[in-house]
């Protein structure tokens, strides 16, 4: 199963499904259902290449981890929503629950590669297989599911993983789990093995903070000044996380991570 976003097998869901309201981070206002006025006939976006320049940021930090090309190919076996209502209505409920399992097992993955989490790697890789058995069922029955239920039973799997990898980290280690650090002034903090679950850094200046091993699973990093910052490591680090942040040449990445393009532009002072 593939757990990367391929735009090219998908029938523009992510830009027709899910609503979005104007803000600094979309233009415009569109409800759910209704196709995005960018969205070209061929499922393609219109603006793609000037998405940040014409106000639709949160595209760019967006990823639906495969679901997709899931949803598209497989559920609806390439039937598209254009033809008929009610196959774009079942389409797009099973959609943001298809999103949601993708992204556990996005996560579920990383934590089953964690050596530190040997002790619980059955419970994990039973998790793992339970999740993608649920991404094969038929739409409704997908629609039906209760991801909220499916996601905090995964979510005390995935805390206990996290604190096995940071209990290997000498010395104390900050709880910052769900903290309101907005603007927070934290340049050069010192975060390695810290926790930073679902804390809100918008605008958080992290200049050469030490984020090593930091579990930033559901942190916000929308406008953060990650400069110079290293995120070596980092447990449950996705691309749209990075995707929202600022940084530089500096900015230390874990393995596999590509250095989102705006970055480029990010001073180093």
């Amino acid at each position: 199963m593939s757990l990367s976003a391929d735009c090219s097998s998908c029938f523009g869901l992510c830009c027709v499904a899910l609503p979005f309201a104007a803000s600094a981070d979309f233009a415009v206002d569109k409800p759910a259902g209704t196709p995005c006025t960018n969205l070209r006939q061929d499922f393609r976006c219109g603006i793609h290449a000037r998405l940040r320049d014409e106000g639709f940021s949160g595209c760019t930090v967006f990823d639906c981890f495969g679901a997709g090309q899931k949803v598209s190919q497989v559920t609806f076996g390439g039937q598209d929503w254009r033809g008929d209502p009610e196959t774009a209505r079942r389409m797009f409920a099973a959609f943001p629950v298809m999103r949601g399992l993708h992204e556990l097992l996005v996560y579920l993955t990383e934590a089953v590669s964690m050596p530190a989490a040997e002790p619980i790697w059955v419970e994990l890789q039973r998790a793992l297989d339970d999740i993608e058995r649920r991404t094969e069922k038929g739409p409704d029955e997908l629609a039906a599911l209760d991801i909220e239920a499916i996601r905090r039973e995964a979510s005390e799997l995935l805390l206990r993983a996290s604190e096995l990898a940071r209990a290997r980290i000498p010395g104390r280690k900050k709880n910052h789990r769900g903290a309101e650090l907005i603007a927070a002034k934290l340049r050069g903090a010192k975060l390695r093995g810290a926790s930073l679950r679902g804390a809100c850094l918008i605008g958080a200046d992290l200049r050469d903070a030490d984020l090593r091993k930091a579990d930033v699973i559901g942190a916000d990093f929308r406008g953060a000044d990650l400069r110079g910052a290293d995120l070596t490591g980092c447990l449950f680090l996705t691309g749209p996380q990075l995707a929202a942040a600022n940084g530089d040449a500096r900015t230390r990445l874990p393995q596999g991570f590509t250095r989102p393009a705006h970055w480029v532009s990010a001073g180093t002072s």
